[in-house]
């Protein structure tokens, strides 16, 4: 980017109109532009794995619990490595540290493709974690840095298509390609886009020096609590449920690791002078809400994603193709929405903006709440696309309210906490909806098997009328009495489950409605001064 306009809009006097010093130049676009790329890529590699996950496992020989670590180890990196990146690109610099990264997700994309067996994959996906975690970030603080106030709406709008358009066509893309050609072209897809990101980069953003000097005086011990801290609360969200929480004592043991390192990370980085990451930051009335609001952001876009494939796999028995169908509903009329996003924050207060965003999400999620076993496509794409109108404008009036005032110096740790939160919200949702939805579960199927009970007259009819089919079909009788119980217990199992999935949206949804309206607490913003503040 060049210097010149940016150093007059630094000085132009705030009582005069913006003039022609908030021009930026097409060079500095395109900078922005591979950024963005870089984060898209990353946030897709999340959803795009999970539409595959199990081919993947077949062709490795893994087991459904064993294969859970695909998706693990990527999330545990890249939450490790998303509160660095505001420090490690000032040392290596923007340019160099996202270039790097950038060729080294690349290349860990093509090992993914190549996985031999289990362990093999893991490693991969880690170094995948690790390199994409930084491109999320670093194309959020360009935006913060490079754009003027008055241009930043529109930067952040770029953002909010990787933050959202990402995790909705995630599925979409990564059932098409596994079903068409193989799981590993999930992986391949990041050759192109990846390209393009470096020479873009590379072409746009000025280099600047090292400052290999800020090694020596790191904040070490902040970043090893805070390394080992994440890192084991998202294996323990990751893993939780799948080994029954606290009856399992290696969830144990990395919960008490995760409470004691994140307690050490927090206490290390209030109280030093030179913090690699600062958190004094969510002090600030709206970074502080805003950044609570991520949580809930994370929740609704990862969980809701998390949840409605599980129902149609398991409840209608689609495809991974069928499943990215009806998700893609919520996704694709976002590319046409999100550029007006930036017009309508010119003349509505962003906080109603995102309140009115939280809550159409919320009203997506309570539609979802009344699934029966007809509920198919057809009857799914209302909702999804309530669910598009609303995603654009929760993301962008939010990122604005969080970024107010925000300095540029402190662009970096404002960029990595907001990201961190919102991906800890997103394990955090998914954790918690996962054990909903067991725990629901039998709750449903008590529920409903006191009432389907042997000694219920209507229940012994049914029995009978099952078991007379089935003889007529030549069965048995003893054996046609058998699998008429049977198909009643799997009814009673599905009814269960379905309710159990409704439960789940009741929760996402209300949880969104609350973040609507505690958003309306924070301090009124200005479309033209969200962002790093002079």
């Amino acid at each position: 980017m060049t210097e010149h306009p940016v150093k007059q809009w630094q000085t132009r006097p705030p009582d005069q109109p913006p003039i022609a010093s908030d021009r930026v130049a097409t060079k500095t676009w395109i900078g922005l532009v591979g950024a963005m790329l870089g984060a898209f890529m990353a946030v897709l590699d999340i959803q795009i794995v999970s539409s595959s996950l199990q081919e993947i496992e077949g062709a490795l020989g893994a087991t459904l619990e064993e294969g859970s670590w695909i998706s693990t180890a990527y999330l545990v990196a890249e939450i490790v490595v998303i509160p660095l990146t505001g420090w490690l690109s000032q040392v290596f610099s923007v340019r160099r540290y996202l270039i790097g990264n950038a060729i080294l997700f690349i290349f860990f994309s093509v090992c993914c493709a190549f996985a031999w067996n289990l362990p093999s994959m893991i490693v991969f996906r880690a170094g995948q974690g690790l390199t994409g975690g930084v491109l999320i970030p670093l194309a959020f603080t360009i935006v913060l840095t490079t754009l003027p106030p008055a241009k930043q709406p529109i930067g952040l709008a770029l953002f909010s298509i990787t933050a959202t358009f990402a995790p909705s066509i995630g599925p979409t893309i990564g059932g098409w390609l596994t079903d068409n050609f193989g799981w590993q072209y999930n992986f391949y897809l990041n050759i192109i886009p990846g390209i393009l990101l470096v020479g873009m980069v590379w072409y746009a953003i000025e280099p600047q020096p090292l400052q290999l000097n800020r090694l020596k005086g790191g904040d070490w011990g902040g970043i090893v609590a805070m390394a080992i801290g994440l890192g084991s609360l998202e294996v323990v969200l990751e893993e939780g449920n799948r080994k029954d929480w606290f009856s399992s004592p290696f969830i144990v043991r990395l919960a008490i690791i995760a409470a004691i390192f994140i307690t050490i990370f927090l206490w290390l980085e209030l109280t030093r002078r030179r913090p690699f990451i600062n958190l004094r930051l969510l002090t600030q009335r709206n970074f502080g809400i805003g950044s609570v609001a991520g949580l809930a952001l994370g929740l609704g876009l990862y969980g809701s994603v998390y949840i409605l494939p599980l129902y149609l796999a398991q409840i209608q028995d689609y495809t991974a193709m069928q499943i990215g169908e009806v998700i893609m509903w919520s996704g694709l009329p976002q590319l046409v929405l999100i550029p007006f996003v930036p017009r309508l924050m010119k003349y509505f207060d962003v906080r109603w903006m995102a309140a009115v965003g939280f809550s159409l999400f919320a009203v997506s999620c309570f539609m979802n709440s009344h699934m029966t076993h007809d509920t198919g496509m057809h009857e799914l794409r209302w909702s999804q696309l309530v669910r598009a109108i609303g995603q654009p404008l929760m993301i962008l009036p939010l990122t604005s309210i969080a970024t107010a005032n925000i300095a540029k110096e402190q662009a970096g740790s404002a960029s990595g906490l907001f990201n961190m939160m919102r991906n800890l919200g997103g394990s955090m949702g998914i954790a918690a909806l996962s054990t909903l939805l067991t725990r629901r579960e039998q709750f449903h199927s008590n529920r409903i098997g006191e009432a389907v009970s042997l000694y219920n007259p209507q229940t012994r009819q049914q029995i009978d009328q099952l078991s007379q089919i089935l003889i007529s079909r030549g069965a048995e009788a003893s054996v046609a009495y058998n699998q008429a119980i049977a198909q009643i217990a799997n009814l009673v199992r599905r009814e269960a489950f379905i309710q159990a999935y409704n439960d789940c949206f009741y929760l996402i949804g209300f949880a969104l409605l609350l973040t609507g309206l505690v958003l309306l607490l924070t301090k009124k913003v200005k479309a033209g001064n969200a962002g790093a503040a002079h």
